[in-house]
């Protein structure tokens, strides 16, 4: 056989093999590429289960995917409509809307406390006004004042705790009352107890005071001096019997267990006085009190008729130096949020707030957080600062001068910071 014909054998037996070479090649890559991809998705799942929630979610109805980012030369917003079950509402961003206009202001909501009312009492800025709480997972929902009122149409909401709760209340009211007509609302106020009353939808949004939650001697009237204040650690049943019959209730308590090292805690009368109580650490005493009313709740709430929730502590903002401000203003004339991502400072007590989770987790009863802590902690701008009350006097001229020593950085201007709450807390709803 010459070398020509061989050649030509096997250029044929070569392109006999070509086609099934081929297959196999492709066979061999697409098995490849499946067995990289599971292997990769994988440790997605085990590595970082955050990624896992992202992406089966963002592709969700509600994701906004249809804007390609090149093209409109802006990021991609890949949120999700906001699903109390996967939405985390502490992880966002404080985003100035120079359109953002608050549902109601301190002049037109009648029922806002002096106290809050900052803007009427002069505060001369106003761009605290037009920052808006931006998940980084999730869309969350604008507060719809006829929503709220229709998911609280025949029901009782009400919130019970300090004074900070009572900002809250009267955020959640002054909301709602301007789509109500004048003569189809009210409001009743007393020391400890207030209840709104929108008639046409036949619901009440009501506040109760009670600080510590358990019973305590600087309930009403209040004791000023915190070293004489003594809580009665083992029984809300003086409070409680208010709180029976509600459809929705919302609890704080934080601030006031934050006025020293310890507590003086009592067992039993206060027929005894501070003879009978026991210097407790705060956080012990603080253990003792959230289970005792914990104990009530799941004695006595009925899960399927009454829902129950758990406002987490509002940051104070007392201490300049936490956001590295070196001149010793405490929140006064604080005109912009802090920007660094996952802030603590000095005003909020990670220890506290660990021991209502753990008490939480044992309940019987399902409590959901209104997990406020973070988001306001960027907030140093948002506080009542010199633009209050105090003791039910407006701040002399000579007092506004002092920050250091009468700048309010506990409680909160209105509208402002407590309105988001309320936004987050409809949005459970």
């Amino acid at each position: 056989m010459g070398a020509s014909t061989a050649a030509a054998i096997n250029a044929k037996a070569l392109r006999r093999r070509l086609p099934l070479l081929s297959i196999l090649a492709v066979v061999f890559l697409t098995f490849a590429s499946i067995a990289l991809f599971s292997s990769q998705r994988i440790g997605f799942l085990s590595s970082a289960s955050i990624f896992s929630l992202n992406y089966s979610c963002s592709n969700r109805g509600g994701a906004i995917t249809s804007v390609d980012a090149d093209q409109s030369g802006s990021e991609v917003d890949d949120r999700f409509e906001f699903d109390p079950n996967e939405c985390s509402v502490t992880h966002g961003k404080w985003v100035f809307n120079s359109s953002l206009k608050p549902l109601y202001s301190d002049r037109t909501c009648p029922f806002l406390d002096p106290q809050f009312a900052c803007i009427k009492n002069g505060r001369p800025d106003f761009d605290y006004l037009r920052w808006e709480w931006q998940p980084d997972d999730c869309i969350l929902p604008r507060f719809d004042p006829k929503l709220a009122l229709e998911k609280l149409r025949g029901k009782r909401l009400m919130f019970v705790g300090d004074s900070l709760q009572r900002n809250q209340w009267e955020s959640f009211v002054c909301m709602v009352e301007s789509v109500i007509p004048e003569n189809q609302k009210s409001m009743r106020r007393g020391r400890s107890y207030s209840v709104f009353s929108a008639k046409e939808y036949k619901a009440t949004v009501e506040f109760y005071w009670a600080p510590f939650l358990v019973e305590s001697n600087s309930d009403n009237p209040i004791i000023r001096d915190p070293k004489k204040r003594v809580m009665k650690v083992d029984s809300v049943s003086k409070h409680a019997k208010f709180w029976v019959g509600v459809d929705i209730l919302a609890f704080n308590t934080y601030v006031w267990w934050m006025s020293g090292t310890k507590v003086k805690s009592l067992w039993g009368s206060f027929a005894n006085g501070e003879e009978g109580s026991e210097d407790l650490e705060t956080v012990v005493a603080y253990k003792i009190g959230l289970k005792s009313w914990a104990n009530w709740v799941d004695s006595n709430i009925d899960p399927t008729k009454t829902r129950v929730f758990f406002t987490t502590m509002s940051p104070t903002h007392a201490r300049s130096a936490d956001w590295r401000r070196k001149k010793r203003t405490r929140c006064f004339n604080e005109t912009m949020p802090i920007t660094k991502k996952g802030h603590w400072g000095s005003g909020s007590d990670k220890g506290m707030m660990s021991v209502v989770a753990q008490v939480v987790e044992k309940m019987k009863v399902p409590v959901t957080f209104i997990n406020i802590t973070q988001l306001s902690e960027y907030r140093k701008d948002g506080h009542s600062s010199v633009y209050g009350e105090l003791g039910g006097k407006m701040l002399t001229d000579e007092q506004k001068a002092d920050p250091v020593h009468y700048a309010d950085c506990i409680h909160w201007c209105l509208p402002g910071v407590p309105d988001t709450w309320n936004q987050i807390f409809l949005a459970y709803l």
